[in-house]
């Protein structure tokens, strides 16, 4: 499939999947294995804006005891669901172009490039979207703990009590009150109630009035050499401790 696209990543997509389980020996972790569930949610200037895709799965085969344990999707729920390449096209149509938020994007975009293989379908995620990975992220920030979104709910006090079980659109969900907290600044994730799955309401932004401060002559003094290599050093140890500094950006 050529990518026609032009990528929007002001259009964030958070996304989060549910399998049969996960295969322990194999070297791909999703091969023998199917996805069962999609959740995903639309963020718009750091809004979710109403717009959500979710969907279950018929894998056509049947869910491990183990991953059952987890998001308690049975084989009796799954066996009148859609099969994958029946809602790819819409899936598509839903993240194509956009930033994709994933916790662990490795086990999750896996997964959906096997099962969009599987289909006979031309779609490699990484060239339609940008791929943005929290446990990255997360681990950059906290390196040495664990970095799981229960921790990272407690880390970021979002509540998360109503998360009994895993879900793929309800993991979504909070993933995105994550991510908009590990990204700083405030998270408006309400909705409005004129908002809908097809109507992106956003709030405009408000107009900025220009404050005139020529009357401060204020003196600019600049760093010393030895001063900017002091700094330098510092922000060497900060990356080598973090994986690196915003500072450098």
């Amino acid at each position: 499939m050529k990518n026609n696209k032009i990528l929007t990543p002001e259009r964030q997509i958070v996304l989060d999947t549910e399998t049969t389980g996960m295969n322990q020996n194999g070297k791909n972790h999703y091969e023998g294995h199917k996805i069962i569930e999609i959740g995903a949610v639309e963020v718009i200037n750091r809004r979710l804006t109403g717009n959500h895709f979710h969907v279950y799965i018929n894998p056509e085969r049947q869910v491990d005891p183990e991953a059952f344990a987890v998001h308690g999707i049975s084989d009796e729920f799954l066996k009148d669901k859609p099969l994958f390449k029946t809602i790819a096209d819409d899936f598509i149509a839903f993240i194509d172009g956009a930033e994709l938020v994933i916790h662990n994007a490795t086990f999750d975009v896996g997964f959906m490039d096997y099962e969009f293989r599987t289909a006979g379908i031309d779609f490699v995620t990484a060239s339609h979207c940008l791929v943005t990975d929290t446990l990255a992220m997360a681990r950059r920030i906290f390196p040495g703990k664990r970095n799981n979104l229960d921790v990272l709910c407690e880390r970021y006090q979002i509540d998360n009590s109503h998360r009994t079980l895993h879900g793929a659109l309800l993991d979504a969900e909070i993933l995105a009150e994550v991510y908009l907290a590990m990204t700083g600044g405030q998270t408006i994730l309400s909705f409005s109630h004129e908002e809908n799955s097809t109507n992106h309401n956003v709030a405009q932004p408000l107009p900025l009035e220009k404050i005139q401060r020529e009357q401060f002559n204020l003196k600019i003094i600049r760093a010393s050499e030895i001063e900017l290599e002091e700094h330098a050093k510092s922000l060497d140890k900060i990356d080598k401790k973090s994986g690196g500094s915003i500072w450098r950006k």
